[in-house]
């Protein structure tokens, strides 16, 4: 009898293991804060499955990225979240991960092949937000737009929510556009160093700034206060720390929240699933603006301004003390 309960519980044991999933995740790079917090929940999700994380940093380069993937592939992983560094570059790695039979999760950043499952925020959607909180604040004078990564389609569909809000004062000659530029990388620097082009062409003469993120937004923010200028409206998404406390501090107008720790569970949950070869609930086919049918996520963003403040305190987001440094008299909960 003993022997036989041995060999059951090494048959189950043996089972198990043959159903234990590996996830395999490739991040562009992790200068951005928020992928940390991304990572943690996509890695509590896997362990809330019994499934393994492994993963690489391709350090903002879209050929270690590949080299990266095929190492995933050849540790055996049985699905693939994909943050691409370069959209059109990352090809190859989802023919790879094809070959083997391996799905894709395309996570946060679009990866126009009908192979990827799509998961991220509505990001024209956040771009309206953006450009509504700026117009709300100041719908008329000289706008600057600092647009994201010009390999990274969230850029355009950013700038395409954004235009829909301000076009119709664009066309009747109430706010002029002085200075637009993506940011090679998303780097803070980059946008800094853009701002203060676009400062210096234009003497100053600048009313509000639409920047796509909020390290963009922290590059801009830098630039307007060495010409003494903070204060004026500018954009951001992502509720960064630092950028929650500029929209208190009351040097950045908005930071569309998105938040990671929804969207990094439920890649956790949506690779469990396919890995397992299953399908992903709460999910609709879309149609990209290349003309691909995809299956996709999305889910819903906030726009955090200095007047709900509460909500990302409220939600353990970030702390009243992160929040609230060196404010005095500030919104709430900072007053």
């Amino acid at each position: 009898m003993k022997k036989l309960l041995s060999l059951s519980a090494a048959a189950a044991l043996m089972s198990s293991a043959a159903f234990a999933q590996t996830v395999g995740v490739s991040w562009s790079n992790f200068q951005e804060e928020r992928w940390k917090t991304d990572e943690a929940a996509i890695v509590g999700a896997l362990e809330a499955a019994g499934a393994t994380y492994v993963s690489s940093d391709a350090q903002s380069s879209s050929s270690k990225q590949l080299a990266d993937i095929e190492s995933l592939i050849a540790q055996g992983v049985d699905a693939l979240i994909i943050l691409a560094q370069d959209a059109q570059a990352i090809g190859p790695a989802v023919q790879a991960a094809a070959d083997e039979g391996i799905p894709v999760i395309a996570y946060d950043r679009l990866i126009e092949d009908e192979r990827a499952f799509y998961l991220t925020f509505d990001n024209v959607e956040v771009g309206r937000m953006q450009a509504r909180a700026v117009f709300a604040a100041q719908p008329e004078g000289n706008y600057v737009m600092i647009k994201g990564s010009p390999t990274d389609p969230n850029a355009d569909f950013l700038r395409g929510g954004q235009q829909e809000i301000i076009e119709e004062a664009v066309a009747s000659g109430a706010i002029t556009i002085v200075g637009e530029a993506y940011t090679d990388g998303w780097l803070p620097a980059n946008a800094q160093r853009n701002m203060e082009q676009i400062l210096t062409a234009n003497d100053n003469n600048v009313d509000a700034v639409i920047a796509s993120n909020d390290g963009t937004a922290g590059g801009v923010v830098a630039a307007l206060t060495a010409q003494g200028m903070e204060g004026i409206p500018v954009s951001g998404q992502d509720g960064d720390h630092a950028a929650l406390n500029r929209v208190a501090l009351g040097t950045q107008t908005v930071s569309v929240w998105k938040d990671a720790r929804e969207l990094g569970k439920a890649a956790g949950e949506i690779a469990v699933a396919l890995a397992g070869g299953g399908e992903a609930g709460d999910s609709v086919e879309w149609t990209s603006p290349g003309g691909t049918t995809m299956t996709a996520r999305f889910l819903a963003p906030v726009p955090i301004t200095a007047d709900n403040l509460n909500v990302v305190v409220d939600a353990g987001w970030i702390t009243q003390e992160a929040l609230c440094q060196g404010v005095s008299n500030g919104p709430a909960p900072c007053n």
